[in-house]
């Protein structure tokens, strides 16, 4: 590989590496000597991928910086390699699946110009190209002592090198006065996470910042930069011991198609002076390297819980929760109120992004219904996730909210070691993505919908309702689930919840197989007609407490009518069907051409188990007529 010829090759590979990376290995001397003469490999970055750089792409050292001075084809690049750059600095090397990334940028393995080999005078040489330029520490002016720093040298050196506004010194004067500046300069490969100064706000902060602490701020032995570090996997840290047990992991939050990088401490177990919980903090200045790892910049220390709920939410102008905090803003009421004065709390607080679904804007311009939204998303009691998995182990969790006759309902989906919660409020069904940030005063769940706000029909809610799943199935016989996303009518439908299939089986064990089999598809028909009203409008159970408050109301449904009373005692709605009072688990599931009343009875009559298990008794009967009228018709023939 000869890369100072005038070969046709040379030409081929300008084009596809880049004009700009070329550009500056040709005015570098040093480099071009090094092509010429010695053994090498060039990583080198595309045209386009200067377009993600930070700091000036005229850096006089840039481009020994991606070369080593050892030739290293993909099948033997290791985990570090050493550059040319002054004090010889080091690319980390990750390998993720069929990916490889040298520090933060990847390996383009499918280029054909990657891995490309060449013996220049007996010099081995190779040339790897990235989609991202490999960004060493600058410093403010060449005069500097350690150029090849280890991350305690970096807080050393900090106010030496191109760190922007930000400044260190809080962090640095706490290793000091603790005595723990050596875990930051012990050789190896680890991850730094280093607080900047505005994070030591409010004042009594800096104290809480003990070893412990700075113990929770290192990952041992693993290199992570950014793109190659999967979201949400926990990596321990220096504070997991046999008293106190620290994970840290990763996430990714899309907002606005920005995208912003978090890291997230879980103190699983705490001690008195360290409480359990998740501490969110966002990465930003991400992904610089060092002798012995990478260190990233975080706007706060990990571990430290010492903010109320409304303190986290007012922490950051552009944080994971700006939105949500601009929305209680601007509605006037009692809700940043009771957030400030509670005692207990847990809130499930919409991502930004999911507060730009274009399905809210009529929403946010009614101050009254937003204001119901809000207060649904609030628990007046302390729910972490492991409680709330925990209660939903014999029975689905339910649990009032702050909203009148709001419940939220849980669902938690497991797959292997991983539990993903799902939170169901006001016919929206939302995926926690941030469990547990700890407060003071109570813990914040990040979900990725606004509850309260539907965007799925009847029928589409049904489909994802795990609930409800039995009632879906028995409603595709006949095509029956074809008219619940008509979006001209309105639809109240009284839907029995697996549990009241269950029931029901125990009482008519022999009829609910046949309601199931498609011969019987008729009746399974014929009974779900029977819950589902279709009208002008949909009736909600307040609603429909008002209209029987003296007298049973008749609905006209699909098969012809339900005649019901409603009332409610305890907290919950309870209908009279056909004298019994059957208890209703979940109303007002909201949809958009309907509502959804979640029943733990099936709507069912002994003359259609009659009707039902008639149908296959008749099948005998059917036999033998056959057989005698083909008897007649043959004494004819």
């Amino acid at each position: 590989m000869k890369l100072n010829s005038n070969s046709q090759t040379e030409v081929d590979r300008q084009r596809s590496v880049g004009r700009t990376f070329y550009a500056m290995l040709e005015q570098d001397g040093l480099a071009i000597a090094t092509l010429k003469y010695m053994p090498v490999t060039v990583f080198a970055p595309l045209n386009s991928a200067f377009q993600h750089m930070k700091h000036d792409s005229k850096d006089a050292h840039l481009v020994l910086y991606h070369m080593a001075n050892s030739p290293h084809p993909l099948n033997t690049l290791g985990t570090t390699v050493n550059t040319m750059r002054t004090g010889n600095p080091p690319l980390w090397i990750t390998r993720v699946k069929n990916d490889i990334y040298v520090n933060n940028a990847k390996i383009l393995t499918h280029s054909h110009l990657t891995n490309l080999q060449h013996n220049h005078h007996s010099n081995k040489q190779v040339l790897h190209i990235l989609d991202r330029v490999l960004e060493p520490i600058q410093f403010q002016s060449e005069a500097v002592g350690n150029v090849n720093p280890s991350a305690g040298d970096f807080l050393d050196e900090a106010e030496n090198i191109v760190l922007g506004a930000y400044r260190l010194r809080n962090f640095r004067e706490r290793l000091s006065k603790k005595a723990k500046k050596d875990i930051f300069k012990n050789e190896g490969k680890h991850t730094f996470f280093i607080p900047i100064d505005e994070g030591f706000q409010p004042p009594p902060r800096p104290e809480k910042i003990d070893e412990l602490v700075i113990d929770g701020h290192v990952i041992p032995n693993q290199v992570l930069f950014t793109r190659p570090t999967p979201d949400s996997v926990p990596y321990q840290t220096l504070a997991f011991t046999d008293k106190i047990k620290v994970n840290i992991s990763f996430s990714t939050e899309i907002d606005n198609n920005h995208e912003r990088k978090y890291v997230k401490s879980h103190t699983i177990v705490g001690d008195s002076n360290h409480p359990e919980g998740v501490v969110l903090a966002e990465i930003v200045k991400a992904n610089i390297p060092v002798k012995n790892g990478v260190v990233h910049l975080i706007h706060r220390p990990l571990m430290v819980v010492d903010t109320t709920v409304t303190q986290f939410l007012e922490d950051k102008e552009d944080g994971p929760l700006y939105k949500f905090y601009e929305v209680i803003r601007d509605v006037e009421g009692d809700f940043m109120d009771r957030l400030t004065t509670m005692r207990e709390l847990t809130l499930f607080a919409p991502s930004n992004q999911a507060w730009r679904d274009e399905s809210l804007t009529h929403v946010l311009r009614d101050r009254q219904k937003i204001k119901e939204i809000l207060h649904m998303h609030l628990l007046e009691e302390k729910l972490p996730m492991e409680k709330i998995v925990y209660g939903n182990t014999n029975q689905l969790l339910q649990v009032h909210t702050l909203a009148p006759r709001r419940d939220l309902y849980f669902n938690v989906i497991t797959n292997g070691s991983n539990k993903t919660l799902t939170v169901e409020g006001g016919g929206v069904n939302a995926t926690v993505i941030q469990p547990d940030i700890a407060a003071t005063n109570g813990i914040v769940h990040i979900i990725d919908k606004v509850l309260g706000v539907p965007v799925a029909t009847v029928g589409q809610k049904m489909a994802q309702d795990p609930m409800l799943n039995q009632t879906y199935i028995l409603g595709k016989t006949q095509g029956f689930n074809n008219q619940l996303n008509d979006k001209e009518n309105r639809f109240t439908y009284f839907v029995p919840r697996d549990y009241a299939w269950r029931k029901m089986e125990t009482k008519y064990p022999t009829a609910l197989k046949k309601l199931f089999m498609r011969d019987f598809a008729y009746h399974a028909k014929q009974i779900l007609e029977r819950h589902l009203v279709v009208s002008d409008k949909a009736y909600s159970m307040a609603t429909l407490r008002n209209m029987t408050q003296y007298e049973s109301v008749q609905l006209s449904t699909v098969r012809d009518v339900v005649k019901i009373r409603v009332k409610e005692a305890e907290k919950s709605y309870y209908i009279e069907w056909n004298n019994e009072w059957i208890h209703v688990f979940r109303p007002d599931v909201e949809c958009t051409n309907g509502i959804i009343h979640v029943i733990d009875t099936v709507f069912l009559r002994d003359s259609d188990i009659t009707v039902t298990g008639g149908s296959e008794a008749a099948q005998p009967l059917r036999v033998i007529l056959g057989f005698i009228v083909c008897l007649l018709i043959s004494q004819y023939l």
